[in-house]
């Protein structure tokens, strides 16, 4: 299906999700396709709210009232679940993309998954681990930009992350030839199948541009101007 005609419902949990990141949703969610569904869920009496209610009608979004029924508990998690079943079982959608922070959308997610559904999620860092590797693609809202720079900490943060390092050897070694160099495309295409990945929440534009900062890896074009990548380790055993 062409990507720019994929219809998208857009679930916004407004209890746990930053309003003034909204507009960076909405440019991610559009290469995707066009929002026909834009719900926002929460007590709309709250003042903590606000900045949501604010954006309302500039962005077409409908609101969803749901009192809290209990102190400590969030009724709106319930709406929302019930609506996004809802959307997905009667509705012509493509993409469902979820905004908010808590993991509690986790079974709603795996089960949009099942559905072949493709899921898109934003929240901030402070997102449990569950949550964010159960979508698709997910976006932190808080992410750091380098501006163009990459600081030495941050490079060795990211070294130090073994289980993305890892995950970058693993997608270089099954798609490499046996010259031992893969095409970057197929890399990043193979860890996306696997799990849900962003370079944006590592400070970097795109994967060639975090393979270079991070210098474990030979980078070079290939055919057509692509990028190559091999793991430098391989070099070393030749």
């Amino acid at each position: 299906m062409d990507e720019s005609k994929q219809k998208i419902a857009l679930f916004i949990d407004a209890d746990n999700a930053p309003a003034n990141k909204f507009e960076d949703v909405l440019s991610e969610v559009a290469k995707y396709g066009v929002v026909t569904i834009r719900k926002a869920y929460g007590n709309w009496k709250k003042p903590s709210i606000k900045p949501w209610e604010d954006l309302l009608h500039e962005y077409a979004i409908q609101p969803v009232q749901q009192y809290d029924l209990s102190k400590g508990k969030n009724a709106s998690d319930i709406a929302l679940v019930i609506d996004a079943m809802d959307v997905m079982y009667t509705k012509d959608i493509d993409v469902m993309c979820f905004v908010s922070s808590d993991c509690d959308f986790t079974p709603m997610v795996t089960r949009a998954l099942a559905e072949g559904k493709v899921v898109l999620g934003f929240g901030e860092r402070k997102t449990p681990s569950p949550f964010v590797n159960a979508c698709s693609k997910f976006l932190f809202l808080d992410q750091e930009s380098n501006n163009g720079e990459t600081t030495q900490a941050k490079i060795t943060n990211i070294k130090s992350n073994t289980k993305l390092i890892n995950l970058l050897r693993q997608a270089v070694e099954a798609t490499a030839e046996d010259n031992g160099w893969a095409g970057l495309g197929p890399v990043g295409s193979h860890i996306s199948n696997k799990t849900s990945f962003d370079t944006r929440n590592y400070g970097y534009k795109n994967l060639s541009s975090l393979i270079k900062a991070i210098d474990l890896f030979e980078l070079k074009r290939g055919p057509g101007n692509s990028y190559l990548v091999k793991d430098v380790r391989k070099k070393k055993a030749t």
